[in-house]
């Protein structure tokens, strides 16, 4: 064999192996002239760039080189027979994760969050599109003070997504207790000063995501400034993202519709592109006129969800929410979102993914006292609907709190993707020899043809 053929391109790892030689290099000669000098008491800037760059140097190519380790290990790639097995299974999963299926994530605060922490363990090529018509809390002073597009729901998704330490997550959620800062969250400032060092919230955005190793991709549905409104029932209109949920309450009235003004907003062009490209688009779960709807109020985003090849998914809600879906079933969830998404050439929905677990008498007292109650499931809604249902228990309490069972819900959805689109099946992730069988029988395939 010719020893020349190992400087051929193949897996990309030898340029890191040879800049990590470099960083060796350049901190050895630091190393040695301080080693040298010191005696004299004198020490140079110079020796200390040595040594820093090396450092530099041996970080990126370590980084680099295992990521050009992972994404050789292609479908059929005989390296995969001869890769270490403790190391297979890891490299395995973050092979396929990085060749999953392609989910967009429409919606915004604690639902869509909670969804995507259960989703990034399946695939990379998740896409969260994110509501910017908040104006409470925290957020709400963000963008009334700086002028800039509330932060929080971006905020929560990036976290999802993040593959970070647990002090810095719990650092980024922290809240302030006293002073001027009170009640605001060092996430929102910290996305805040990149909004200012970028002078774009889209690249703050982006550079918040890399920092934090997010695994996907966090877009606003648009850049534009957006105020939420409702008319109630009785007509009378509300302004304000925050104030809808508490208006209506007081009021005693449902809500009929929401818009935003400006009534035209330019969508993000990556979101559209997110979405025309999808294996699944996924709808909620999450607050359902303030979270989900407003998306669908900007231009061209339930057309384009329309027109999509992809599958339609809306995860329903297990409880109703004050002031916004007193009292809403299932059916009347899906009701709202298909009448606020326009005039579609195509339906927006394919499959509703809805819970029918039962809740404990202490918890429903607990949500009662809030003024929320379980989303009820109707047989004839179910019985008369064009879409497929997909009803199971998907249940978890958490600190006394109801939750979607996140694995749950993230395996029902590969599951489907895996039936409808012909993926072979996500959901067995772990298991090593059944992964590599398929790769190698893939491979013969291709081969064959």
């Amino acid at each position: 064999m010719n020893p020349l053929h190992w400087l051929d391109p193949g897996m990309k790892i030898k340029r890191w192996i040879l800049l990590g030689i470099a960083g060796v290099f350049s901190t050895s000669i630091g190393i040695a002239y301080i080693l040298k000098s010191f005696p004299l008491g004198k020490l140079r800037t110079f020796p200390l760039l040595f040594i820093l760059l090396g450092m530099v140097l041996m970080v990126i190519a370590l980084r680099q080189g295992f990521i050009s380790l992972i994404s050789c290990l292609g479908e059929g790639n005989e390296a995969l027979e001869s890769f270490p097995k403790s190391l297979s299974p890891y490299i395995l999963k973050e092979k396929i994760k990085i060749k999953g299926p392609k989910i967009v994530v429409i919606g915004g605060g604690t639902g869509s969050s909670v969804l995507l922490r259960g989703l990034k363990k399946y695939t990379s090529n998740i896409t969260a599109i994110v509501t910017v018509a908040d104006d409470g809390g925290s957020s709400g002073k963000l963008r009334e003070d700086l002028g800039m597009l509330p932060p929080g729901d971006i905020r929560s998704c990036i976290l999802a997504l993040a593959d970070t330490e647990p002090t810095m997550e719990k650092l980024l959620q922290y809240r302030f207790k006293e002073g001027s800062l009170k009640g605001q969250s060092f996430g929102n400032l910290f996305i805040a000063a990149m909004n200012e060092i970028t002078g774009n919230f889209e690249e703050a955005v982006r550079k918040t995501s890399d920092v934090l190793k997010v695994k996907g991709t966090v877009l606003p549905v648009t850049l534009e400034d957006i105020i939420l409104y409702a008319e109630l029932k009785n007509g009378e209109i509300v302004k304000g993202e925050s104030q809808i949920p508490i208006v209506a309450k007081e009021k005693g009235q449902k809500i009929k519709r929401v818009s935003i003004e400006p009534s035209k907003v330019e969508p993000l062009q990556y979101g559209l592109k997110a979405i025309r490209e999808a294996d699944a688009i996924i709808l909620g779960p999450g607050s359902l006129y303030t979270s989900i709807i407003p998306n669908l109020l900007v231009d061209g985003i339930g057309n384009e969800i329309s027109q999509s090849k992809a599958l339609k998914i809306y995860v329903s809600n297990i409880m109703t929410q004050s002031g916004e879906t007193d009292g809403y079933s299932v059916g009347e969830h899906i009701e709202a979102i298909v009448k606020h998404a326009g005039n579609t050439q195509k339906p927006i929905i394919d499959y509703v993914i809805a819970n029918n677990g039962e809740i404990p008498d202490y918890l429903i007292e607990k949500y009662k006292r809030e003024d929320s109650s379980p989303v009820t499931l109707k047989e004839e809604e179910v019985s008369q609907s064009t879409y497929q249902y997909i009803i199971d228990n998907f249940v978890e309490i958490k600190k006394h709190y109801l939750r979607h069972d996140t694995d749950k819900v993230a395996k029902t959805i590969f599951q489907l993707i895996a039936d409808e689109k012909l993926i072979w099946d996500k959901t067995r992730l772990l298991d090593y020899n059944y992964i590599k069988s398929h790769l190698r029988e893939k491979n013969n395939k291709r081969n064959q043809s």
